[in-house]
């Protein structure tokens, strides 16, 4: 990667100046939808992704091309996570998809009443069979309204280029669920996951399809080997 320059660091600071404060105003929207409907709501969320979008790429020169067919159905969708970049744009990606936030996001003011009640499955991370029972009847139901849920089996941001196992919870979640997988690599570490963030193209690879059933150490190899199909 090449080293910083002054033009990245002035457009990292204005859109540093630009999006969280803007962040601040649809967050405030969300709640003001919420009053009005589900519809309203997710429209004001999807609108906070698609202006994270419009900041990346008028302001940061980071634009997103998307290789195959997201779905839109109530499946398991597991993205490689290599910055904040397709947390945030995952509103925009899919149609009304189910995160996994981590219990601790969901207590931040403001952010997580609007992620209640936006709609998502909390991880309770070391809370033990009764957590686990929770967030499979969470994504269940999820799933059953056509929702896809979205998660990071990764469990947290990881450099790009770098090959981590995938956690342990994510193939008992497949099991317990019985869905089908859509694996998705991501490489927006190379441009979005530094202070400075540099200018360039995001590319989201939509894998092959994983069927239910799968024994766990198979399932898990081939998922990490198709989220990290763009660590080259």
């Amino acid at each position: 990667m090449n080293r910083t320059n002054p033009l990245d660091v002035i457009r990292s600071l204005v859109f540093y100046l630009v999006f969280y404060p803007g962040t601040m105003v649809c967050v405030l929207l969300v709640w003001l939808a919420a009053f009005a409907g589900d519809g309203p709501m997710c429209r004001r969320v999807r609108g906070w992704a698609r202006f994270h979008r419009f900041c990346c790429r008028w302001l940061l020169g980071i634009t997103l091309r998307i290789e195959g067919e997201l779905p839109n159905e109530g499946v398991l969708v597991a993205l490689k996570h290599e910055s904040f970049f397709e947390a945030i744009d995952l509103p925009a990606m899919m149609n009304y998809p189910a995160p996994f936030p981590k219990a601790e996001l969901m207590d931040l003011p403001g952010w997580g009443w609007a992620a209640s009640r936006y709609g998502a499955v909390t991880v309770m991370r070391d809370e033990g069979a009764k957590a686990l029972r929770a967030m499979v009847s969470s994504a269940r139901g999820f799933a059953a309204q056509g929702r896809p849920l979205a998660i990071f089996p990764e469990g947290t941001r990881v450099p790009h280029g770098k090959v981590v196992p995938l956690q342990s919870g994510f193939a008992g979640l497949y099991k317990l669920l019985n869905l089908p997988v859509v694996p998705v690599a991501v490489d927006s570490g190379r441009f979005y996951h530094r202070l400075w963030k540099k200018p360039g193209t995001v590319v989201i690879r939509v894998g092959q399809r994983i069927e239910p059933g799968l024994p766990r150490e198979q399932v898990e190899a081939e998922v990490l080997q198709a989220i990290n199909a763009l660590n080259g």
